[in-house]
């Protein structure tokens, strides 16, 4: 046993309590004979059974855990436990007693005496450390802090805080929308009702800072708990993640600002792990665009599933390089291959699958930028198109168990380049189900917070640079969901998966994205109008007002997976049809034919009407 723990704060209150017993068994008969000497016989009785009652009495508080809490959160439940713990000493002694010697040289009163005197000795001490305590808090220098949240995680952060001298925060305060807490007083700190009484109580208490400590909030009640605290125009920090409660990790380290993906993710992904490892068990995988921003956190995700080999196949240098770097030092143990090439590079796909004979394939590569891709109709259609073709033919003539296609909700009635070229490699995976062994899925969903080139760090950049915000309509509206729950969801669907179908995953609610600008410059101190303008600059080419994900023709079936919809259509292309079309696509994008090539992406994709043509109803 080391020094530290010989003399641990538990060790020397147990101590403390041990020498309160004889203070309390020796002082009972002293008050006995009324503070007059005790007679020679009943003091040498006394010193006989004090070795006795000391050992029952530490018994009994090792039983009741009296040292699992510090003194400087005493509060009345270690005030009901010590009375317990003192009732059953006493009662464990008398019945000692009884069967020693029939209560021999003992006067009765002694034995309710001790109990009164024992139970005195322990509460005072706890009690008086206590008021010191709450004293210093009071008086200390830390910012004066209100608790949003009087549960688990809520509790835990309020005695870390108290836990620490001199800390940055003193917690003087609790809010919860659960009514049953109200008045409720947690480490002596009291809950003063629901969220809604924030404002008044910031003014009355001269709050300096808020700390939400609600990890399960939705973000629905996320939303409405931040637009109250940024009202009061104070500090907001709140806690990452209802896994810190389950790690016990919630402490003020864990305390961060308030994100963008707190108020527009959702709550935690229930997930069918069993399923993912079996399916994933020693299979080798290959991921396309591997080091982009849904491939990169596919790897890591897939290195946590007992696969065989990891295939990365990108053919942006740096991302390779990050990602197999990250890869090596986080899974040593697993054999990851990064590859540098191209999808729509027939030799290199062919060199890949021929070398490393994945089982199974994530087809992340794809070019996504809407209007960039306008002006660069060629490379989006040999990217997203003859890219696809070109892999999952290889796929399909490699035997390989299955290709899962990443579409986007751009390909449901596209209105730009981008989206009319993933619908197009929709249709040639649908197309090509059921001509081999290969079984070809496909899955759609929105946009992803924080992946390159997105809304997201595009108004971060704009944040930090003074403004403005540029929003290209004030009722534009978008599908978001987090990368790494896409990922998990795509998994999924891999492992349900039969051949032929398109996943839709679940996205929630649109949000607006004029109300994403507001919030982001809200969470970074500033004020939306005033601090930092949004300034409105018009639908870019191809851009839609809202997204849609699902066809008309679709309909959306539930599967197994509450988040994962199955999107049902009877049209799909002969594959024979389907190939003499792509052929003379890669005819137009060999020539650089701009015009013929979005002529036969329009074949392609009938539903597809750009910016310039007239729109049917919907």
């Amino acid at each position: 046993m080391t020094l530290s723990r010989l003399f641990s704060p538990r060790t020397a209150i147990f101590l403390h309590d041990l020498f309160m017993v004889p203070l309390a068994w020796l002082g009972a008969y002293w008050l006995r004979f009324n503070l007059d000497p005790i007679p020679v016989d009943i003091w040498d009785d006394a010193l006989l059974y004090l070795p006795g009652v000391m050992l029952l009495q530490a018994a009994i508080f090792r039983v009741f855990g009296f040292y699992r809490g510090l003194w400087r959160f005493a509060s009345i439940l270690d005030l009901v436990k010590i009375a317990k713990a003192v009732s059953s000493g006493t009662l464990a002694i008398t019945v000692g007693l009884m069967l020693y010697n029939r209560f021999a040289g003992v006067p009765r009163s002694v034995i309710p005496l001790y109990a009164i005197l024992l139970l005195m000795l322990l509460c005072a001490p706890r009690f008086l450390f206590r008021l010191r305590q709450d004293r210093r808090i009071l008086t200390g220098t830390g910012q004066r802090a209100l608790i949003v949240g009087a549960g688990k995680a809520g509790e835990m952060l309020a005695r870390d805080l108290l836990r620490e001298r001199g800390a940055a925060y003193v917690p003087v305060a609790l809010v919860d929308d659960d009514p049953a807490k109200a008045g409720w007083e947690v480490h002596n700190i009291r809950v003063y009702g629901d969220c809604g009484r924030i404002p008044r109580l910031v003014s009355k208490l001269q709050i300096d800072v808020l700390l939400i400590a609600v990890p399960s909030a939705n973000p629905k009640q996320m939303r409405r708990i931040v637009e109250i605290c940024e009202a009061t125009e104070l500090p907001v920090l709140t806690l990452p993640s209802v896994t810190d409660i389950l790690s016990g990790q919630v402490t003020k380290e864990t305390l961060r600002d308030v994100s963008i993906e707190d108020l527009l993710g959702r709550s935690p992904v229930k997930l069918d792990w069993n399923a993912m490892r079996s399916h994933m068990q020693g299979k080798r995988v290959l991921v396309s665009g591997g080091g982009g921003s849904i491939g990169s956190e596919l790897c890591q995700q897939l290195a946590q599933l007992p696969i065989a080999e990891l295939v990365v196949f990108e053919k942006c240098e740096y991302n390779l390089y990050r990602i197999e770097m990250e890869l090596s030092r986080l899974h040593p143990e697993l054999a990851i291959h990064a590859i540098l090439g191209d999808v729509a590079d027939a030799a290199a796909v062919e060199h890949a699958l021929v070398r490393h004979k994945p089982d199974l394939i994530f087809h992340a590569a794809a070019y996504k930028h809407v209007p960039l891709l306008e002006t660069q109709v060629r490379e989006a259609a040999h990217n997203n198109v003859l890219g696809t073709r070109r892999l999952a033919e290889a796929a399909l003539a490699h035997g390989v168990d299955e290709f899962v296609l990443i579409s986007t909700d751009k390909a449901v009635r596209p209105s730009n380049i981008m989206g009319a070229s993933k619908r197009a490699a929709e249709l040639l995976c649908q197309s090509l189900n059921g001509l081999g062994a290969t079984r070809f899925i496909t899955v759609r969903f929105g946009n992803v917070l924080g992946s390159a080139g997105s809304v997201v760090p595009l108004f971060r950049e704009q944040i930090q640079a003074g403004g403005p915000i540029t929003v290209t309509h004030p009722d534009v509206t978008r599908y978001f969901m987090t990368i790494p729950e896409a990922c998990q969801l795509i998994m999924q669907a891999a492992a349900v998966g039969q051949g032929g179908e398109v996943f839709v995953l679940d996205m929630g609610d649109p949000i607006k994205i004029a109300y994403l600008a507001e919030q982001m410059i809200r969470l970074s101190g500033k004020r939306p109008g005033t601090d930092i303008g949004i300034r409105y600059v018009g639908l870019r080419p191809g851009e839609k007002l809202y997204e849609e994900l699902f066809l008309d023709e679709e309909r959306p079936m539930p599967t197994p997976h509450a988040k994962l919809l199955l999107a049902r259509s009877g049209h799909h292309w002969d594959w024979q049809e389907l190939s003499a079309m792509l052929n003379r696509l890669a005819e137009a994008c060999n020539r650089f034919d701009d015009a013929q090539t979005l002529t036969l992406l329009k074949t392609l994709v009938p539903e597809y009407h750009n910016a310039a043509d007239p729109i049917p109803s919907h």
